[in-house]
């Protein structure tokens, strides 16, 4: 007679907005069949802790009706967390940190919704919260790979994945120039200090995404904690004539807008405006406060009083930028440079901001950089490569430059289940070329970075149309290739929903500007991780 087992919990984080919860609602009750129909394929059940709503859709939605749910789990059944959508950490952080049995997370492979993104998400939260569990992932639930390790969990609660694509860093292997550079600017940084311009802590439930302060002061990096009410009232005080400057660069540029009149669900020049506005707006509060890099939140109460900040964002990546002056008009403002700034206030992106901008004016390398969602990927099916080619792609924070100037941008109305009051997007594809991809982050109460090598490719317009019609379409993409990590292994180790790209000249200039990071980010205290290989193959270990 077959052994009886616990059913096994189960619970579906969601999103806080009610349309993205409802748009993406088949998509969760798809997976939660597929992933039911294998759990009982080895002779175990499954409970739903929570039920359908009447609003349409079966997702916690807030932090309050989390906590609600999770008094009714058995505190030690084995528990997944099963994820076809973006979700919000929070909302199930606060009952998976006081649940005693075994964790699972589960995402499956799709780009239609950000499911992955939203597992990454909670992994990274749960790692930094120093709560342990596992973690799989599947297109449809019956490959082996997916099975083997479920069975695993169900029978023992741990699964676990080959990381040997890691290595940490020995810093006798760092080479010479690039450990004297790393360290000379990681002085400096202790020295003269830094500022980051944080715009209200802790976008869409991001747990991993906020560094304590007592992991940032040692860096010589402090927080300037802004109100995003404070940038609504320094809009109000950009004027029409400057808003309209703005917008009157970017189309002198060649930066196309894909315009309607139904302010619902298209793109007008009143949304364009306003983010002119916020634009400039940003650009004056970081010189106020002197922030070296800043972090809008953008999703959490501005959505409901403002146009998308993504165009704004994208805008501070670029070198290439509308021209500001302060208000009384004497003084341009961070003439010829960037003000980098870091998607969803993903603080951990911003440290790395930071050390990259530096590195790479030092180098006389291409300075410009920023996150993208670690979205989704799979295999070319153009025949262009035989590579594994990811899906980085994110809501339109990218730099012009990553994307081949302002003339090959495109700017599209955002989703409106996302972002109900519109906006443009700063939407192209990526130019092919050497990249430098990396993620700060928290565990074990310590600041950590992994660093790898890649590059971004070009793919037939046949392909790339595919693969944004596969995610967001609206939104910019770069077809990554990792050097060395296979899908299994990034997906294992990763330790957040984003991941930073910069770009280099080329391989030898991408490997030096490696290495100094490593060097910098060491010289500060960080943990450093090399991940993969460099592009022809060969270890980090041999340098």
């Amino acid at each position: 007679m077959p052994r009886e087992h616990s059913p096994v919990q189960l619970v579906a984080s969601g999103d806080s907005r009610l349309s993205a919860n409802q748009m993406c609602w088949p998509a969760q009750a798809a997976l939660e069949s597929a992933l039911t129909a294998a759990v009982e394929k080895l002779s175990y059940t499954i409970h739903r802790a929570h039920e359908v709503t009447d609003e349409g859709h079966g997702f916690i939605d807030s932090q309050k009706r989390g906590i609600e749910i999770f008094r009714s789990i058995p505190k030690d059944a084995p528990l997944i967390v099963a994820e076809a959508v973006w979700q919000y950490s929070h909302h199930v952080l606060a009952g998976l940190l006081s649940h005693q049995g075994p964790i699972l997370t589960v995402a499956n492979w799709s780009g239609q919704w950000p499911g992955l993104v939203g597992m990454l998400n909670l992994n990274g939260s749960l790692t930094k919260a120093g709560k342990p569990y596992s973690t799989l992932w599947s297109e449809d639930f019956t490959d082996d790979y997916f099975l083997d390790k479920l069975k695993t969990w169900l029978e023992s609660g741990i699964c676990e994945h080959a990381a040997d694509h890691v290595t940490p860093l020995n810093a006798k292997s760092i080479p010479a120039s690039a450990a004297n550079l790393g360290q000379r600017l990681a002085d400096e940084l202790l020295q003269q200090k830094a500022i980051m311009g944080v715009f209200d802590e802790g976008c869409m439930g991001m747990f991993n995404a906020i560094i304590p302060d007592h992991l940032l002061h040692p860096l010589g990096v402090f927080k300037e904690r802004l109100s995003q009410s404070a940038l609504v009232a320094e809009m109000r005080t950009v004027t029409d004539a400057e808003a309209a400057a703005v917008l009157a660069w970017y189309q002198q540029q060649g930066m196309q807008f894909h315009l309607g009149t139904d302010e619902a669900t298209e793109l007008t020049e009143a949304q364009i405006l306003d983010q002119c506005r916020m634009y400039i707006a940003a650009v004056r509060l970081a010189d106020h406060f002197g922030c070296e890099t800043i972090g809008i939140q953008y999703q959490q109460g501005l959505k409901e009083m403002t146009p998308a900040s993504d165009l704004v964002e994208g805008t501070l990546n670029s070198t290439s930028r509308p021209p500001v002056r302060d208000r009384s008009g004497a003084r341009e403002l961070f003439p010829g440079r960037s003000v980098p700034h870091f998607n969803e206030v993903d603080e951990c992106a911003g440290l790395d901001a930071i050390l990259i901008q530096r590195i790479h004016r030092a180098l006389n390398q291409p300075v410009e950089t920023t996150l993208h969602d670690l979205r989704w990927g799979c295999f070319d099916q153009s025949g262009t490569t035989v590579e594994y080619v990811w899906v980085f792609e994110i809501s339109g924070s990218a730099p012009a430059e990553h994307l081949g100037g302002w003339n090959a941008c495109h700017g599209y109305r955002q989703p409106p289940m996302y972002f109900p009051k519109g906006g443009s997007t700063l939407a192209g594809v990526s130019k092919p070329g050497e990249i430098v991809w990396s993620r700060i982050y928290v565990a074990d109460n310590a600041l950590h970075i992994d660093l790898g090598r890649g590059k971004a490719i070009e793919l037939p317009e046949a392909e790339t149309q595919r693969r944004l019609d596969s995610t967001t379409p609206v939104w910019p993409i770069m077809h990554g290739v990792t050097y060395g990590v296979t899908r299994d292994q990034m997906m294992a180790k990763h330790q957040a929903n984003h991941v930073q790209v910069v770009y280099a000249e080329n391989a030898a200039a991408a490997d030096e500007a490696l290495w100094t990071r490593a060097s910098m980010a060491n010289a500060l205290g960080l943990k450093v991780n090399l991940c993969g290989t460099k592009k022809d193959g060969s270890s980090w270990e041999g340098n």
